[in-house]
């Protein structure tokens, strides 16, 4: 995988484009105002007509939440920026260090910037003759590597000269990636806690139907809890087998984790069950010790850093428990650079 190979004796060069969902340029509401309307404008993200997502992201969503958004921003802004863009920078800088210079690594969000045209312009400016395209989100969504690949090939699309493209499209039960989640989470003493966490991005339940093509999602309770061919690109089910995987790993008894889901948007019914009840539920059951993972983000974020660790916490907290941990994501660990150097070298 991403291998260079030589065209008529001449030395080429790969490209590799490494791509997060995005942050705002800076934490004012006029930045994030520009960053929601961009993310939630994609018909991916907000899936109803184009009449309908324009007035409810510019009318509605974009104004009233921008200015709570910025203030979740500001608090986690640090001197250099976005935890999220500084975390990808040093990602890339390391990851172009092992792979030396037969490849050129560039960083791109999927909204605001670096743009991925402008990533891939750069990549195109030193004589790639291939591009592959990593996406910082261990399981698939249309709404997230399904976006970053069609705006991919929106870009290149419009280019005279294509070059070939690979896409790594998901990987969420990759060993090396789990075992560096294991290691953070061993950080903590693991039986110091009475039940453990693994909270995902949610999506819309409607999301996780229009890509079932067999007849197959939401059919009964348990649709999500074996990866199979038919649901092999179902963002729930890929999540579970990330939480398997991990929990395997650290040899965790089935009874003492749960898989949930954040950050709902709207009333529509998304995945299940919420992050919130199911914190709620847990103190009020006499969980006192709770640690929560967030491996559908490879960087730590306003959803991890903020949303987790500070918002549901006092939740928490509020509701009875007593102690809320949050394992670090991969971030610039070295040890991850070195494994997607590793997935991308092939």
């Amino acid at each position: 995988m991403g291998e260079t190979k030589p065209l008529s004796g001449i030395h080429t060069k790969t490209g590799v484009l490494i791509v997060n969902l995005g942050t705002p340029d800076e934490p004012t509401r006029g930045a994030v105002y520009r960053y929601l309307k961009e993310f939630l404008l994609d018909p991916r993200v907000i899936d109803i007509n184009a009449v309908a997502r324009n007035l409810l992201v510019r009318g509605i969503i974009a104004p009233f939440r921008s200015g709570k958004s910025a203030k979740a921003y500001q608090e986690l802004w640090t001197p250099n920026g976005s935890p999220l863009k500084i975390y990808g920078e040093r990602l890339v800088s390391q990851v172009q260090a092992l792979l030396g210079e037969n490849y050129a690594v560039e960083l791109a969000m999927r909204y605001q910037n670096p743009s991925i045209a402008s990533s891939i312009d750069k990549l195109m400016a030193q004589k790639v003759s291939n591009i592959v395209v990593f996406t910082l989100f261990p399981q698939y969504a249309s709404a997230t590597i399904g976006s970053v690949h069609e705006e991919v090939m929106r870009v290149l699309s419009r280019k005279q000269i294509i070059p070939s493209v690979e896409f790594i499209s998901s990987y969420c039960e990759w060993e090396d990636m789990v075992k560096i989640y294991a290691d953070n989470a061993r950080q903590f003493d693991l039986n110091s806690y009475d039940h453990i966490l693994f909270s995902y991005h949610g999506v819309p339940q409607r999301h996780l139907r229009k890509g079932d093509d067999f007849n197959h999602c939401l059919k009964n309770a348990d649709c999500c809890q074996t990866l199979t061919p038919t649901n092999q690109y179902c963002y729930s089910a890929q999540c579970y087998a990330t939480t398997r995987a991990i929990a395997g790993e650290l040899e965790l008894d089935k009874s003492r984790f749960t898989v949930c889901f954040q950050s709902r948007l709207g009333a529509d019914p998304w995945t299940q069950p919420y992050t919130v009840r199911t914190i709620e539920e847990l103190a009020k059951k006499g969980v006192k010790r709770l640690l929560v993972f967030c491996p559908a983000f490879t960087a730590d974020c306003l959803e991890t850093t903020i949303e987790i660790g500070s918002e549901y916490k006092e939740d928490f907290e509020k509701w009875g428990g007593e102690h809320l941990d949050l394992v670090p994501s991969l971030n610039d660990n070295p040890a991850w650079a070195s494994a997607v150097a590793k997935l991308i070298r092939g």
